[in-house]
């Protein structure tokens, strides 16, 4: 066994021996607004449940490592004391991960990662409408852990208001834990779905993802696409060319689908490429039409 005094570990080497072994840990889908009402939304698995009378959820931002800057998400629930608390299920993962790309103040995270804004009751933030269950809470006390990067700040939020997915509680408001279907964060890029076990997903972009809102239309609308999909799609960079999308659908022997305007079998063969994470060979069936 390998022994180590903290201070003997660099920072981002202490961090991945913490993250890779201490999890499966819970996610805070944290959405806030700033001073001007402008909508943040990004996911923190430094995050649990403390008490349940007065109900009490715990999430930290941690000041970044590279350049001890602190987050939106921190700065906003200082100041406006308010935020919801979204669970993330299988459903969302793709999303979460991508809305997690850290993109220029004052982008709206819900709709890079095509996420709906719900309206909350007593709280100004919004809410994920795709969560499960969403938490509207009033944030008690941040409570700063240190001033160098890598320090957690410990946002310490009551819930005022509690919304569940009513298909997911029998008569008894028990939740059903198959059909919740949550995830959690592991080491590195692995997460661990609750009922199934360990799946694999594939970090953000540390350049900018294009996200849900730059996509055609067609692809962001599509009746086939998951937002599981959307996520996966939305995490690259640019999209591939007219050229290559041409050569693509010609040597895979697609151009009747193009030319018969089945968008509908198109998406279901990107959908299994996407399974597959061939993301960019996905794109190019998906703009096939676009091209044609």
């Amino acid at each position: 066994m390998k022994s180590f005094l903290p201070q003997e570990l660099k920072t981002p080497q202490l961090h991945g021996i913490l993250l890779g072994s201490i999890g499966p840990r819970p996610i805070a889908f944290a959405s806030t607004i700033d001073a001007e009402g402008n909508p943040n939304l990004s996911p923190y698995s430094f995050f649990n449940v403390f008490s349940a009378n007065p109900p009490i959820l715990i999430f930290s931002p941690a000041r970044r490592v590279r350049n001890n800057t602190t987050k939106h998400t921190l700065e906003n629930a200082e100041a406006t004391k308010e935020v919801v608390i979204n669970v993330v299920n299988y459903d969302i993962v793709q999303q979460m991960s991508l809305s997690s790309t850290e993109y220029p103040e004052g982008t709206n995270e819900f709709e890079k990662a095509g996420l709906s804004m719900l309206k909350s009751d007593l709280v100004k933030p919004f809410r994920v409408k795709e969560s499960p269950v969403q938490y509207e809470c009033k944030v008690k006390e941040v409570v700063h852990l240190g001033k160098e990067g890598g320090a957690g700040n410990l946002v310490i939020a009551e819930v005022v208001k509690v919304h569940v997915r009513e298909d997911l509680m029998d008569e008894h408001l028990k939740i059903d834990q198959h059909k919740i279907d949550l995830v959690a964060r592991m080491g590195g890029s692995w997460y661990s779905r609750a009922n199934q076990g360990m799946f694999e997903v594939p970090k953000p972009l540390s350049s900018l993802g294009i996200g849900v809102d730059q996509m055609p239309h067609e692809v962001k609308n599509s009746s086939i696409l998951t937002g599981n999909d959307l996520g996966k799609l939305g995490n690259v960079e640019m999209l591939p060319s007219q050229e290559e999308v041409n050569a693509f659908i010609k040597e895979n022997n697609m151009q009747a689908y193009v030319e018969e305007n089945e968008s509908s079998k198109l998406h279901i063969i990107a959908q299994e490429y996407l399974e597959k994470d061939q993301v960019t060979e996905a794109w190019k069936i998906l703009l096939a039409k676009t091209y044609n």
